[in-house]
């Protein structure tokens, strides 16, 4: 299908990234890596007067140790995620994670910042990011400023993110000595998730003493699995333990009705899939 037409803009700075955007007010999108925005505007989801074009933006890309965290440009590929030593070192559930999106092709345009600022709840960063307390840096009018993840996802498709802002990078705080894995449930290979799990557990002396879990597409945003973290806590890392700490990870959730599954069995598969994948941080599977 042909496009809407659009007008385009290529800035060559975040400053003029953001003039561009507030001067167009909600009538423009922008453009990262495309392989988001592009599906979108191709199947006429999206109909922007603009297009704003930041793949050219110097300073976006990188990955940096900032204290505590990693400080990730928004346009770094999803490919240099994977591959980046420090990435790798200090949020190893950030880089296999990525390594499950899509295809090497779309990997190696699509970008971390894209694929945060489209928030589709059935996409796998989304809950990562969430799990991980990561927190997002908008540049705007006023300056810049950090959303937490829990903050920054609002609704189906729909971010935190004001008009006039560009996300500029992900904080990512490191969790080093934290056991983690992404599991996840689709069809067909390079498929959406129907359901995926992101789980970090950190141990001590044989026991749960902590765990966060992010929940892919039970919903119109990402979430997190609260019962089943607070269940979590302080349990012997046992498989029975943790099967009785999963069984409540659709608490809460909404999942919605598609032809990929219907909302009980989106609930069947969190339970099935946080077990696996807390077994799997924890060093037992």
């Amino acid at each position: 299908m042909i496009p809407p037409a659009f007008e385009y803009a290529r800035p060559v700075s975040v400053e003029e990234a953001v003039r561009t955007l507030a001067d167009a007010g909600d009538e423009a999108k922008v453009l990262a890596g495309g392989q988001s925005l592009l599906p979108l505007l191709r199947l006429r989801l999206a109909f922007p007067e603009l297009v704003v074009d930041v793949g050219r933006v110097p300073g976006l890309r990188g990955v940096r140790e900032d204290g505590d965290a990693l400080v990730i440009g928004a346009l770094t590929t999803h490919h240099e995620v994977v591959r980046d030593p420090l990435v790798r070192r200090h949020a190893g559930l950030l880089a296999a994670a990525t390594a499950t999106v899509a295809d090497p092709a779309v990997r190696h345009r699509g970008t971390l910042g894209g694929s945060l600022a489209h928030a589709d709840p059935a996409g796998d960063l989304p809950t990562v990011a969430l799990a991980l307390d990561a927190e997002m840096v908008a540049a705007g009018p006023q300056g810049r400023r950090s959303i937490p993840a829990r903050e920054f996802f609002v609704d189906y498709l729909e971010t935190a993110l004001r008009p006039d802002e560009l996300l500029v990078e992900v904080r990512v705080p490191k969790t080093d000595g934290w056991g983690f894995h992404y599991e996840k449930f689709h069809r067909v290979a390079q498929a959406w998730a129907v359901v995926g799990v992101a789980a970090l557990v950190r141990r001590d002396d044989g026991h749960v003493a902590e765990a966060r879990i992010g929940l892919t597409n039970m919903g119109s945003t990402p979430l997190r699995a609260a019962a089943t973290e607070a269940a979590l806590a302080g349990a012997p890392v046992e498989t029975d333990a943790v099967a009785r700490a999963a069984a409540s990870a659709a608490e809460g959730t909404r999942p919605s009705p598609d032809p990929s599954a219907t909302p009980e069995y989106r609930a069947h598969l969190a339970r099935v899939l946080t077990r696996r994948a807390v077994l799997a941080a924890a060093g037992t599977e």
